[in-house]
């Protein structure tokens, strides 16, 4: 028990230090290479924070650990945004750009019910993979596309750095802190996640919840050490584009990739689950489209609705 609670602390101290790395080198990036916060939250950020995710969920599929390898992906959606962007919003209300409520949110609710849909037979076979693999694919390949149409630098400012002001040096010392960054995260929520599963292990919770619950929200802590951070320095477009780009990467990427390796079972994981992952999704669309911001009553809401949801897997079937 205690070296479990180690795992943890130490965990936690990763991801502090690897948040705090990746934010300062790709907010620079972004100046440096002319990009927006936007752009790099929803690729660079978002991508190597939701890695965490990708080993779990693979590994757990090799397994036979379906609950958790589903679990993961879905309990980690949730926690995204109702636990993520509502403590972020909380801890400084959030502007949200205009490109993300008018595209990658619709895209994120879109991907969402073709999970959904996908998930009614019960199972993720190979073919389904390798179409939702394609889907991160054209994603990435059309944010790239868009980023080099915008013209001048940091948030469409023309007055903005490009690339070719961006000295060297200093693109190197900050793709350093974004490797360095993402290392400590990867590491921090491995640690964490060791402890995590560890204490559920023991206290005899099943498969479904510990993927829903301990696993989803240790494969998290990258984002939610990232947003927070990205809150208080007042970089309201890397938290959100974190939480969005990581949820479609999630869902696209992860599974996809999962399901190659090897078809996914539901393993536990009931309709219901999906429903909440579903709902948090449409639910941050009406607040985003409201003044193009998260205040701190909306992040309010959305804790309310991650406790609600906690409280529900509690109190239904949490015991092997």
């Amino acid at each position: 028990m205690f070296q479990s609670f180690l795992f943890l602390s130490g965990g936690i101290f990763g991801l502090y230090l690897g948040a705090e790395g990746l934010v300062r080198g790709s907010v620079a990036l972004a100046l440096q290479l002319g990009l927006s916060r936007l752009v790099i939250g929803l690729t660079v950020v978002a991508f190597g924070t939701s890695t965490p995710e990708l080993v779990v969920s693979v590994k757990a599929a090799l397994d036979g650990l379906y609950g958790i390898s589903l679990g993961n992906v879905a309990g980690s959606n949730i926690c995204n945004i109702a636990l993520i962007l509502g403590i972020s919003a909380v801890i400084q209300p959030l502007r949200i750009d205009a490109q993300v409520v008018r595209l990658q949110i619709p895209i994120m609710i879109l991907i969402s019910i073709l999970l959904t849909v996908l998930l009614l037979d019960g199972r993720i076979g190979r073919f389904e993979g390798a179409c939702l693999f394609l889907g991160i694919l054209v994603y990435m390949g059309a944010s790239l596309y868009l980023a080099r149409k915008e013209k001048g630098g940091l948030d469409g400012d023309p007055s903005g750095p490009t690339t070719s002001e961006a000295p060297v040096g200093r693109v190197w010392v900050s793709l350093l802190f974004v490797a360095g960054g993402l290392g400590l995260l990867m590491a921090g929520a491995q640690f964490f996640l060791t402890g995590a599963v560890s204490l559920a292990r023991n206290l005899g919770v099943s498969e479904a919840f510990i993927g829903l619950t301990i696993v989803a929200l240790g494969t998290s802590l990258p984002e939610l050490a990232t947003s927070m951070m990205a809150a208080l320095k007042k970089e309201g477009d890397i938290a959100v584009g974190n939480v969005v780009g990581s949820n479609i990467f999630n869902i696209l990427c992860i599974l996809g990739v999962t399901s190659l390796v090897h078809p996914i079972e539901m393993g536990g994981i009931r309709m219901i689950d999906m429903g909440v992952m579903l709902g948090v999704a449409i639910l941050v669309l009406p607040m985003a489209r409201s003044g193009f911001r998260l205040n701190r009553w909306e992040g309010a809401i959305l804790l309310t609705a991650y406790g609600g949801y906690i409280f529900y897997l509690l109190g239904s079937a949490p015991l092997s």
